[in-house]
C-alpha cells in the first residue's frame, strides 16, 4: 500500500511539474558546469540569467522564459550528449554553446534537427562554416589574431613570436592565422608548441620557449590550463611579453601576479555607455555581483536577448517558435540593439565588431587600445 501511495504521489508531482514547465518557453545551454573549465560556467551563466530576468520583466514573450542547462564539461563528447538531451527530451529550438570543439561537435545535430545553436565563447574561425543553424555572437579568432599582431609589431616592436597552443580545433585555427599573419616585414613565427588539452605541466616547454628567444609568447589555451602555462612560464624564467585572446578575461587569471602585463584581445564594449541596453545590463550586473561584467558575460546576455527579440516578433506574427522560424526572422531583421550597441549578422551567422587590446593589471584589466572595425 505504501508503495502504491508513493507511486501515486510521484505521478501527481510529475504532472504538476510538467504543467508548470509547459507554461514556460525554454531554451538550452551547454556550459562547462564541471571539470577544469567550470570557471566559465559562472561567467556565461550570469549573463544568460540576467537576460532572462530582463526579458521576463519586460514581457517580451507571452510566457516566461527559462533556461535548461546541461554540462558540456567543455568536451565534444559530453556536448553531444547534452545537445541530444536538449533537443530530444526538452524539445528546445535554441541552444547556447561554448568552446570550439563542443560547438563543432553539436552543429551537425542542430543542422539535422533545425535547432539554432549560438556560440558566445568559442572563437575557432571554422565556426563560421557550420551551416545556417549555427550562429556566432562573438568575433572569431581570425579577427582577434589579426587585431593584435599589427599592434605588437608596430607599437611594441615585436619581430619574433612563439606560439603555445592547445591541441584542439581552436589551437589549430590560431596557429594557421599566426602562420599567415607573420613572415613579412622581418617578422617570424619562430616556433610553435602543441600541448594536450589535459596537460598541466609546462616547465619543459618553458625551457624550449626560452631557447627560441622570442619577443612575444602567444598562448592559445583556456581555463585552468592557460593559468598554469602563465604561472609555470614565469616561474621558469620566461620573461618575455605574453599575449592571448579573449579567453584570458577570467577572474582566475586576472588575480594572478604572474599574469600582470599580459595582453589580450576582446570585442570592444564601452561599459560607461549611455546606450539604454548597455547601461541597464551594466548597472544590474554590478548591483548583483559588485563588479564590472566581462565581454563573455555580455555575449551570453546578448545571445539570450537575441532569442527574446526574435521569438517575441514571431509571437506577434502568430508564428510558432521553431529553429526554422527563428532563422528566417534573424535573416529578415538583420540588425539588433544589444549590449555594446547595434549588432548586424553576416549571411553566415557571424558578427564583426570593433576590437580592443587589454592588459592584465591586477584590477580587472585595462584597455590599452580600441581598434576600428
Amino acid at each position: 500500500m505504501m508503495t502504491r501511495k508513493l507511486l501515486i504521489s510521484g505521478a501527481i508531482a510529475l504532472t504538476a511539474w510538467s504543467a508548470g514547465a509547459s507554461a514556460d518557453i525554454t531554451i538550452g545551454a551547454l556550459f562547462p558546469m564541471s571539470g577544469p573549465n567550470a570557471v566559465y560556467n559562472d561567467i556565461f551563466g550570469s549573463g544568460s540569467n540576467l537576460a532572462v530576468k530582463h526579458i521576463n520583466e519586460d514581457k517580451f514573450l507571452d510566457q516566461p522564459l527559462a533556461i535548461q542547462y546541461e554540462d558540456s564539461q567543455a568536451l565534444p563528447q559530453q556536448g553531444v550528449i547534452g545537445m541530444n538531451k536538449l533537443v530530444n527530451v526538452h524539445r528546445v529550438s535554441y541552444v547556447m554553446s561554448a568552446f570550439t570543439g563542443v560547438s563543432k561537435a553539436i552543429s551537425t545535430i542542430g543542422a539535422r534537427t533545425k535547432t539554432v545553436a549560438i556560440n558566445g565563447g568559442g572563437v575557432g574561425p571554422d565556426l563560421a562554416e557550420l551551416g545556417p543553424y549555427f550562429w556566432n555572437i562573438i568575433p572569431l579568432a581570425n579577427y582577434e589574431v589579426k587585431a593584435i599582431l599589427p599592434y605588437l609589431i608596430q607599437e611594441r616592436g615585436a619581430k619574433r613570436f612563439v606560439l603555445v597552443y592547445v591541441d584542439d580545433p581552436l589551437g589549430a585555427a590560431i596557429k594557421k592565422e599566426m602562420q599567415e599573419g607573420l613572415g613579412q616585414e622581418g617578422t617570424a613565427l619562430v616556433d610553435a608548441f602543441s600541448v594536450p588539452a589535459s596537460a598541466q605541466q609546462f616547465s619543459g616547454i618553458a625551457a624550449r620557449v626560452r631557447a627560441a628567444r622570442p619577443d612575444v609568447v602567444y598562448i592559445a589555451s583556456y581555463g585552468t590550463q592557460q593559468a598554469q602555462i602563465i604561472k609555470q612560464f614565469r616561474d621558469n624564467g620566461v620573461t618575455q611579453q605574453l599575449a592571448s585572446y579573449s579567453a584570458l578575461s577570467i577572474p582566475e587569471i586576472h588575480s594572478m601576479p604572474e599574469a600582470k602585463g599580459t595582453l589580450y584581445t576582446s570585442q570592444s564594449i564601452d561599459w560607461q555607455s549611455n546606450d539604454p541596453v548597455t547601461r541597464r545590463f551594466v548597472d544590474d550586473y554590478k548591483a548583483a555581483h559588485n563588479k564590472l561584467p566581462s565581454t563573455y558575460t555580455a555575449n551570453y546576455y546578448n545571445a539570450v536577448r537575441l532569442f527574446g527579440l526574435l521569438a517575441g516578433e514571431l509571437q506577434k506574427r502568430g508564428k510558432s517558435i521553431t529553429g526554422e522560424n527563428l532563422l528566417a526572422q534573424r535573416m529578415e531583421t538583420r540588425e539588433f540593439d544589444m549590449v555594446g550597441g547595434s549588432v548586424t549578422f553576416n549571411e553566415n551567422g557571424t558578427v564583426i565588431s570593433a576590437m580592443q587590446i587589454n592588459e592584465v593589471d591586477g584590477n580587472g584589466g585595462r584597455v590599452v587600445k580600441v581598434l576600428a572595425e
